[in-house]
């Protein structure tokens, strides 16, 4: 017999500890899930409080008010008719669990505590959280007094367990545990759990959505079943942007799927998936009915007294179950970036409750992506308004400070959000100020153009009057020490600028809150010291500073065509230059020529040394291979390597102080807990660089004895 079962997964907008917030979006999420006839709902992990409260979760209080809001779900009766999946950390006999927590009217059905936690990369669950060591293990949760007075529960079954329903069986697993070799969902699989619920915290990076889809419908592909996952969406109080994608499979197909980025803060995705199906296809595997047959763990199974499909007298025919989705696309890269950070900053921008942003353009292309970055966040809030979205346009017109204000397009939204400036000087050239003026009027900013000769010059003036001495730049006589000095000036005093702009512009305007500052500092620049520090790239936030230089132009190459900037042609043709020593006919600053490398062999060194884990040797080695059609020597490439470990030693201290800057990509430098390194190092790397110095060796030696 067909049993139709209609399942809904969820992608909530949380906010670390917004308790009040966090309750309506996931009481919002449980209505609409079953105005859409859904019998099972399930969203994100640790929806209750946010995912992002790292070491809040240390603080009682946090478990205190999560149990708080757990109350109020058990107590609404508009709830009831459906299973509801949700999420908070919970102390069991004084040790902290990462939980689900499954109610069914009013009631608490099972605690499931996380088995394995995430502890790499960004994550430090191990930091806040114990995992449950007991696999196929319950025990009884003593509720708190408040819970059992409204359940008539004193205690509940915890731990690693299956929910049989009257038709189904339903098996949980989180976030992490799908990564890992030995996934839950196997064994919860072979032990008769149909359905799979995976309730996930996991931000985006580019590239990494295909990981994730292809070990989901693999798990589905070799077990058979439905998996429900959920994720959360957007900016939850930190660098890291959750990008939803939640979706439902069955049998290895995906069913029905959810935005990737979008700015909206509910979102259910609804799927009526077939058990019936489910059980013809594993039944059709005779492998793995073997392996089921000798499973030598067996899970406790707590009864729940409820259907998630109609029995055969009161089956619904004019139910009509979802189909595949074929093809499945995903997001390119280049689209990535213009989704990503831009959610990011509106949800930034809307709970600091400030005014807009402030953005020093430069005339090149990083600050030129960052701008926009801010013009495709204007795209999507003016997109969601026309759509009728209520909180968008409440946080639109509260951030513009126009209770009447509707936006009739982006260009003019731009006008409202960002404010852009040329800060010019004697270096700089005509052409990198008219880009920047004619990207600002493209986007619609607010633009000023400006020169700080004077402020640089009464700067300088103080030096001579202090020293009796006149620094010079390099190409007029002048040491490598004043060449710096000089350009360090011109630089910090652009972000000295920049803050003072962000916070009286809006109220040269009539406006009243402040900017927040944005830098535009690239990945590999960060990776190299490439910056002046507490110049412009220090700011308020910096979208694109996990962003390699490489895909940065991508970018604008794609953002050319799909957002009708014809200016950005001029961007992709310019050489990067700082333009803060003169120029002439004869000497361009480069920046390619100042740091020794070019961007593309820094996106490779950055790579290889977090990607692939390599100290100077391994990176050595690497390179020797994977730069063998380049033509050059063992002592070219050794020579390259030491430099880049140079510059990468004596600047990485730059990197305690930087912008906190969304997170893209696996390789960013980010000091503040992605790339956990010293920031004093010897720099000359002296037993490394000895261990390259013999390979090099070896290497001619060899090459020399084959010629001979």
């Amino acid at each position: 017999m067909v049993h139709y079962a209609t399942v809904a997964t969820c992608v909530l907008n949380q906010w670390a500890l917004d308790f009040e917030g966090n309750y309506k979006r996931i009481r919002e999420s449980i209505l609409q899930a079953k105005a859409k006839k859904a019998r099972l709902r399930i969203g994100p992990e640790l929806e209750i409080p946010g995912y992002g409260c790292y070491d809040h979760f240390l603080e009682s209080d946090t478990v205190l008010h999560s149990w708080e809001a757990l109350e109020r779900l058990l107590a609404d009766r508009e709830l009831d008719g459906i299973l509801i999946d949700t999420g908070m950390p919970i102390l069991h006999r004084n040790t902290r669990y990462n939980c689900r927590v499954l109610i069914h009217n009013g009631k608490i059905v099972l605690i499931r505590p996380k088995l394995y936690l995430a502890n790499d990369g960004n994550y430090r669950e191990h930091r806040w959280f114990s995992g449950w060591g007991k696999r196929a293990h319950i025990e009884e949760f003593v509720v708190p007094r408040s819970i059992a007075r409204l359940t008539g529960q004193r205690t509940v079954p915890m731990g690693d367990a299956l929910i049989d329903t009257e038709d189904s069986c339903i098996g949980v697993e989180l976030c992490e545990e799908l990564f890992t070799p030995e996934s839950p969902h196997i064994g919860m699989s072979l032990d008769g759990a149909e359905i799979i619920i995976n309730s996930s915290g996991s931000h985006h990076e580019l590239r990494k959505l295909l990981r994730r889809v292809e070990l989901i419908r693999e798990a589905t592909l070799k077990c058979g079943g439905i998996y429900l996952y959920s994720n959360q969406r957007g900016c939850d109080g930190d660098r890291l942007y959750y990008d939803g994608s939640s979706m439902v499979l069955a049998n290895g197909s995906i069913l029905a799927m959810s935005e990737q980025f979008a700015i909206g803060e509910v979102e259910v995705v609804i799927a009526t998936v077939d058990l019936s199906a489910v059980r013809s296809f594993r039944a059709a595997n005779a492998s793995r009915s073997m392996q089921a047959a000798r499973l030598d763990v067996k899970y406790p199974r707590v009864h729940l007294a409820f259907s998630l499909s109609a029995e055969r007298s009161e089956f619904d025919y004019s139910a009509v179950p979802t189909m595949p989705i074929d093809p499945v696309r995903l997001h390119e890269p280049t689209e990535e970036i213009n989704l990503g950070p831009a959610c990011w900053l509106w949800d930034y921008l809307r709970r600091s409750n400030q005014g807009g942003f402030f953005l020093p353009l430069s005339g090149g292309i990083d600050s030129c992506a960052t701008a926009v970055i801010v013009h495709s966040m204007c795209r999507l809030v003016v997109s969601a308004c026309q759509r009728g979205d209520a909180q968008t346009v409440a946080d639109v017109q509260r951030i513009v400070g126009d209770d009447s204000y509707m936006p009739e397009s982006a260009q003019e939204l731009t006008g409202h959000l960002l404010c852009t400036s040329y800060m010019g000087t004697q270096n700089s050239t005509k052409e990198t100020q008219g880009r920047a003026r004619r990207l600002a009027s493209a986007i619609g900013s607010y633009h000023v153009d400006l020169r700080m000769d004077a402020v640089v010059g009464a700067i300088v003036a103080v030096f001579v009057l202090v020293t009796g001495k006149q620094p010079q730049y390099t190409v007029h006589g002048g040491s490598h020490a004043e060449n710096l000095g000089l350009q360090n000036i011109q630089a910090r005093l652009r972000m000295l600028l920049a803050y003072l702009l962000a916070a009286l512009l809006p109220w040269a305007r009539g406006k009243q809150r402040s900017l927040l500052v944005l830098g535009s500092a690239n990945v590999d620049e960060s990776l190299r010291g490439y910056f002046t520090k507490y110049d412009c790239s220090s700011a308020d936030l910096n979208p694109i500073g996990s962003i390699s230089k490489a895909d940065l132009r991508k970018y604008i190459t794609y953002a050319r065509v799909h957002m009708e900037l014809p200016v950005l042609d001029d961007f992709l043709a310019a050489v990067p230059s700082a333009e803060l020593v003169p120029y002439s006919a004869d000497y361009t600053q480069s920046d390619e020529e100042e740091m020794g490398m070019t961007y593309a062999e820094l996106s490779e060194y950055g790579r290889l040394r977090k990607i692939s884990r390599c100290g100077p040797y391994s990176m050595f080695v690497h390179l020797l291979h994977l730069w063998k059609d380049k033509g050059l020597t063992a002592e070219q490439i050794a020579a390259k390597v030491k430099r880049f470990f140079f510059y990468y030693s004596i600047n990485r201290h730059k990197m305690t102080t930087i912008t906190p800057a969304y997170h893209a990509d696996t390789y960013s430098p980010d000091d503040n807990r992605f790339d956990l390194r010293p920031f004093l190092y010897d720099p000359q790397w002296t037993w490394q660089f000895r261990c390259i110095d013999e390979a090099v060796a070896k290497i001619e030696d060899r090459n020399l004895k084959g010629i001979e």
